[in-house]
């Protein structure tokens, strides 16, 4: 029995990826759409490294984090949206096994790392605002590379974890992955084993890392606001929280659908709805975040004027 098992599970060497259920003519709109959104993100995300390494007035620890947001933004919709983009134009949608496993292990890794730098940035906010004397010693560049580097490190735990238990699965002859991306609740449904552990894995993880950057937030933001509301002035409070603001908007738009599609247990028996679910956090989010950051930071509106006018001769 054994044997014959293995034997069926060898012979799986790539993934159809069935992507989305649409008439042809849609499935180039759908091209069309994704290939802009895609765009927008590379655009949008190299922009805001370029502006915040030119302008010297962005080096500091804030910015330092928003940098490495737009880079793992960049990064984590370049592991899916390729591939995507390049199934839409053939009729035989595949990825090899190795390729499959390599998109889900990066896919992870950038994925947990921005949870953990989302944490890292509401901390930033926190030592900003309600202990702005001791902000220089508790957020120094040291200080900020660890926890950048604390946040890829925890990325590739996780990663090396879950590409480990997925990748065990034996798939038999069933290779037509309901997905357009290699994604856990998806391979494991296709799986011809019991799969209950992986699930315990998939969840435990999941929530783990979900909710213990979810309390760091929330905390943060609990002294942020008793700390604004203590502000006499109506405009001081307005202008320290503004700086929030666009953080808040990403943390609500990336935790709202990871959460959804991976700490609950419906989304492995909705595969229709975790599809439409990862379009927005796969390739929606990482174009919004730059635009969320350029038009509500005045900052980096400064330094985009700053650098526009430099590059503009006058006669």
């Amino acid at each position: 029995m054994n044997s014959e098992l293995n034997r069926n599970y060898s012979e799986v060497t790539e993934f159809i990826l069935l992507e989305f259920r649409t008439p042809p003519k849609l499935q180039i709109l759908i091209f069309l759409l994704f290939f802009m959104i895609y765009m927008v993100t590379v655009a949008g995300n190299v922009s805001m490294t370029i502006v915040i390494n030119m302008d010297s007035r962005l080096q500091t620890p804030m910015y330092f984090f928003l940098r490495n947001l737009s880079y793992l933004d960049l990064c984590y919709s370049t592991v899916i949206a390729p591939k995507t983009l390049a199934n839409f134009l053939t009729n035989e949608k595949k990825i090899s096994y190795n390729g499959c496993a390599a998109q889900f292990f990066f896919f992870a890794l950038f994925v947990t790392a921005e949870c953990f730098l989302l944490a890292g940035m509401a901390f930033d906010r926190f030592s900003a605002i309600c202990y702005p004397l001791l902000y220089p010693v508790n957020m120094s560049h040291k200080v900020c590379i660890q926890l950048v580097a604390g946040s890829y490190i925890c990325g590739c735990i996780n990663a090396i974890v879950q590409t480990s238990f997925t990748f065990s699965l034996h798939f038999c002859q069933e290779n037509r992955l309901d997905h357009f991306f290699c994604d856990v609740p998806a391979l494991i449904k296709i799986s011809c084993v019991d799969t209950f552990v992986n699930e315990i894995v998939l969840f435990i993880l999941s929530a783990f890392i979900i909710i213990s950057t979810t309390i760091i937030i929330l905390v943060s933001y609990a002294y942020i606001l008793s700390t604004v509301l203590k502000i006499p002035s109506t405009q001081g409070r307005s202008k320290t929280f503004s700086t929030c603001g666009s953080h808040i908007t990403v943390v609500s738009l990336f935790y709202g659908t990871v959460f959804f599609t991976y700490a609950q247990p419906g989304a492995i028996s909705s595969p229709e709805q975790s599809k439409i679910i990862a379009v927005f956090y796969t390739l929606i989010i990482p174009m919004l975040n730059p635009l969320i950051y350029s038009l509500r930071n005045r900052d980096v509106k400064s330094a985009l004027k700053r650098i526009l006018l430099r590059k503009i001769p006058f006669h």
